[in-house]
């Protein structure tokens, strides 16, 4: 089984705004997280990075940690990049499928952008839809299937 983990689950109430961690959150079907700017009824409803990726920033000397990517599931143990659209994320009872892999850069203009030069969620940011909803927290089994 291709098990990975949860890190962080990360919201923000407004676009714009940095994501702040939360202990626990629901997913719903169709929607994305309950709470959070960027649910709805789109592709894109939750968003992944992994904790690898945010460690190559660091190392490239941004000060940033979880949810700082604007991701709302901070992950490890799983070279996210790299799943097909359409792998099926399994988080407790809620799976959801992946949409994209990537995400075009806002001209470069973020702030970790600025700080480093770089931005590794452009490039292996993953994003997903709900398709069957249910709470999860970073206790949650969590495996992917292709």
């Amino acid at each position: 089984m291709n098990k990975f983990k949860i890190l962080s689950i990360n919201i923000s109430e407004k676009k714009g705004e940095l994501k702040k961690p939360v202990a626990k959150a629901m997913l719903q079907e169709n929607h994305g997280i309950v709470d959070d700017a960027h649910a709805g009824n789109w592709h894109r409803q939750v968003s992944f990075l992994a904790q690898e990726d945010i460690e190559e920033m660091i190392k490239k000397g941004a000060k940033v940690t979880y949810g700082d990517f604007a991701e709302n599931i901070t992950t490890e143990g799983v070279d996210l990049a790299h799943l097909p659209v359409g792998t099926k994320l399994h988080i407790g009872e809620a799976i959801l499928e992946v949409t994209q892999i990537g995400k075009e850069c806002h001209n470069n203009k973020c702030a970790i952008f600025q700080q480093v030069g770089d931005c590794v969620m452009p490039r292996n940011g993953i994003f997903a839809k709900v398709i069957k909803g249910g709470e999860i927290n970073s206790e949650s089994n969590c495996y992917y299937s292709i």
